[in-house]
C-alpha cells in the first residue's frame, strides 16, 4: 500500500520522472499502481507512453487491465487517431468481459453528453454533434460551449455566434478561453478576421488563439491583422521563432523581402530553431512520426522512393504544386 501511495503522490504533483523511476523499483506492481503510471501518462499528453504501457503490460502478463485501464487506452487512442489499435482494444474488452464495464452506460450525464459531442466535432462530424446536441437539450442536460467546436469544420458561424450567446444569456455560462478559442477559430475561418479580433481583443488569451489568427490571416492575405497577431504572440512566445515563419511567408507571398529580411534576423535573435513539422500514421498497430525532411528515419529511403513516385503520377494528372505556400524561411 505505501508504494502505490507514493506512487499517486508523484502522479498527482505530476512528477512523470519520479514516477516511471517508483514504478521501475516497486517490488510488486498491481491494477492500482499500472493505472497510476498510464493515467498520469494520459494527463500529460503523453498519448504514445500510453499506447507504451498497455502493450507492456499485456506482453508481461502480471497484471492483467480493468476497464479503468482500457478506457484510458481508448482516449489515448483517439487523440492519436490510431483507429485499428483502438478496434482491436474493443475487441480485447469484449473477449475479457469488460465491454458492459467500459462502453455501458445506464445514464447520461453532462460530462458523458460533452465527451461524445466533443468527440464526434473533432473527427469532422459536425452534423452528427449538432444532432446529438440537440438531443441532450431536449433530455433536459443544461447546454455548455462544447457545441461551439461542431461549428467550425462545418462553417456554420452564425448558429455558432448564436450558441455563443444563447451560452451567455440564458444559461449564464461565463466564457473561458476555450469558448473564446472555438469562436476565433470559427470567424477566422470564414475570413471574418476582424470580428475574430474583436472577440479576443480584450480578454485573457493565449498563445493558440493568437497562432490560429495568424494563420488564417495568411490564407486571407491579411497582412496588417497578422502583424497585430505577431506582436501578442512575442509578447506570449518571446523564444518560438516560428511565429516569425508565418509573416516572413506572408511578406514573401507580397514580394516585400526586405521585411522578410528584417524579420529571419528578428528570429535568429531569439537563440532557437523552429522545430519541423511532424505527422503521425499508424502502421502495424504502432503509431509512428515522420518529420519534415526526416533523414533519420530507418526506412528513410523505402519512404522517399514512395514519395517521388506518388508525386510523378499526381503529375502525369496536371497536378501543379502550390510553392507559394512552401516554408522559406527555416
Amino acid at each position: 500500500m505505501s508504494w502505490n501511495t507514493l506512487l499517486n503522490g508523484y502522479a498527482n504533483n505530476g512528477n512523470v520522472e519520479a514516477l516511471e523511476r517508483l514504478f521501475e523499483e516497486m517490488p510488486g506492481r498491481n491494477i492500482f499502481s499500472c493505472n497510476a503510471l498510464i493515467g498520469r501518462y494520459a494527463h500529460n499528453g503523453l498519448f504514445f507512453e500510453v499506447l507504451t504501457a498497455f502493450k507492456r503490460m499485456l506482453s508481461e502478463s502480471v497484471v492483467p487491465p480493468n476497464d479503468t485501464t482500457l478506457v484510458t487506452v481508448l482516449s489515448a487512442c483517439a487523440r492519436l487517431g490510431a483507429l485499428d489499435f483502438g478496434k482491436w482494444v474493443h475487441v480485447y474488452a469484449e473477449s475479457h468481459g469488460l465491454e458492459a464495464n467500459v462502453y455501458g452506460m445506464k445514464t447520461k450525464d453532462l460530462i458523458s453528453w460533452n465527451t461524445l459531442i466533443g468527440g464526434l466535432a473533432m473527427h469532422g462530424r459536425g452534423a452528427d454533434a449538432l444532432n446529438l446536441f440537440i438531443q441532450m437539450k431536449n433530455a433536459g442536460q443544461k447546454p455548455v460551449g462544447i457545441i461551439l467546436c461542431a461549428c467550425t469544420p462545418m462553417g456554420l458561424v452564425e448558429d455558432g455566434l448564436a450558441y455563443f450567446q444563447s451560452m451567455v444569456h440564458d444559461n449564464s455560462i461565463v466564457p473561458q478561453i476555450e469558448h473564446y478559442g472555438c469562436m476565433v477559430d470559427l470567424l477566422a475561418r470564414a475570413g471574418r478576421l476582424e470580428q475574430a479580433m474583436d472577440f479576443v481583443r480584450n480578454v485573457e488569451t493565449d498563445d493558440v488563439i493568437w497562432a490560429g489568427l495568424l494563420g488564417a490571416c495568411r490564407i486571407h492575405k491579411n497582412v496588417e491583422l497578422a502583424k497585430v497577431a505577431l506582436r501578442r504572440l512575442i509578447e506570449l512566445e518571446p523564444k518560438n521563432p516560428a511565429n516569425y515563419v508565418m509573416l516572413s511567408n506572408m511578406y514573401g507571398d507580397a514580394g516585400r523581402w526586405e521585411d522578410v529580411a528584417r524579420l529571419k534576423v528578428a528570429m535568429r535573435d531569439t537563440g532557437f530553431r523552429k522545430l519541423p513539422g511532424c505527422s503521425l500514421i499508424e502502421v502495424n498497430n504502432a503509431v509512428v512520426e515522420f518529420y519534415s525532411l526526416d533523414e533519420w528515419h530507418p526506412q528513410r529511403e523505402e519512404i522517399y522512393g514512395v514519395l517521388r513516385g506518388s508525386v510523378k503520377i499526381l503529375r502525369s494528372f496536371g497536378y501543379v504544386p502550390d510553392l507559394t505556400r512552401a516554408v522559406r524561411a527555416t
